[in-house]
């Protein structure tokens, strides 16, 4: 089957109102400053929810304006996707809180669970769906509140997250929209290094309590994740270029996943493709994991970064380990 199967019809984000500096977290007696943090992660401030503040309304509101973009309503939808590590609930599902939210009484709605790659790889799996005929219209979200998770005395973790929400929706290629769209997809795991970056309790195999209260928190292995990152998100440029059968001089844009800004360097870096071809906003947004990259999207197309005729590179790696691409022109 000739590609492409699906395009990206609209796109939209919400983030907190809350805005937290690193300013912020050293008043907080976190050891920690500002010049440390930016020449480390390339991060200024984050987004964090305030008490109350659900992720299911950041993902309504994500999905109503990508909604509005495509031209598309709730009764529209088949099948609706949420990549998150953070849902407001264990059971049932994020996405069927989003279903009922949106009133898309009509689609199926279930969560991936890959951490910051959790995004793209609901894009590759509505991509699919449409490619087997199984949807038409897919609702692809990406969303986290990562500060529910996090220790905030561990400065290894506290400085670097975030919470929000990113929405795409997939539509069918056909006609005109032919020449637009998933030109080529990939993605990989390694659970062997699981422990690296983690949760280790909060679980069926450690459940809550608490005395296990701080280990149901994000753990991290920095370096070692760092090193991981750099060599996965490689690979992944790597393969959607081939797979489209593309190079890096062909790419408009690279939306890599927004972790560190040192990561985002040197993914750009073996890919042949100039910083200034590279849209980051880690800086503003910190790492919103699984939202990162489609709040990513929806502000470069805001800024008119992302037009018609454009070829984009998306690259993510998060925990499990998880990492893939897509390359998609709009």
């Amino acid at each position: 089957m000739k590609r492409p199967f699906s395009y990206i019809a609209g796109t939209g984000h919400a983030v907190p109102d809350r805005i937290v500096t690193n300013h912020d977290l050293a008043a907080m007696g976190i050891d920690t400053n500002d010049e440390w943090i930016v020449e480390r992660t390339g991060i200024r401030q984050r987004h964090i929810a305030e008490p109350g503040e659900s992720l299911s309304s950041l993902c309504a509101k994500a999905s109503q304006q990508a909604m509005a973009r495509a031209g598309v309503t709730a009764g529209e939808i088949d099948v609706i996707i949420v990549g998150t590590a953070s849902p407001d609930h264990l059971l049932p599902s994020q996405a069927v809180e989003v279903q009922t939210a949106l009133g898309a009484s009509r689609a199926a709605a279930f969560d991936v669970a890959s951490a910051c790659s959790g995004w793209l790889y609901g894009a590759i799996v509505g991509d699919s769906m449409i490619a087997s005929g199984a949807a038409d219209t897919v609702l692809v979200i990406g969303a986290e509140k990562l500060s529910a998770i996090v220790d905030w005395t561990d400065r290894n973790t506290c400085i670097l997250f975030a919470d929000g929400a990113g929405a795409t929706v997939l539509r069918r290629a056909k006609g005109e929209k032919r020449e637009k769209g998933i030109l080529s997809t990939f993605m990989r795991s390694d659970g062997s290094l699981a422990e690296l970056l983690w949760r280790p309790a909060g679980g069926g195999a450690e459940p809550y309590s608490p005395e296990t209260a701080s280990r149901a928190c994000i753990q991290m292995a920095g370096r070692e994740v760092f090193k991981h990152a750099v060599r996965s998100m490689a690979e992944a440029t790597d393969r959607a270029l081939d797979s489209a059968r593309i190079t890096a001089a062909d790419v408009d844009l690279l939306i890599p996943h927004q972790a560190n800004i040192r990561i985002i360097e040197a993914t750009a870096k073996h890919a042949g493709i100039p910083m200034d071809k590279v849209f980051v906003n880690v800086d503003r947004f910190g790492n919103t994991s699984a939202a990162s990259i489609p709040i990513a999207l929806n502000d470069a197309m805001e800024q008119g970064r992302v037009k018609e005729g454009s070829t984009v590179l998306f690259a993510a790696f998060g925990a499990g380990f998880t990492w893939g691409s897509l390359v998609v022109r709009f």
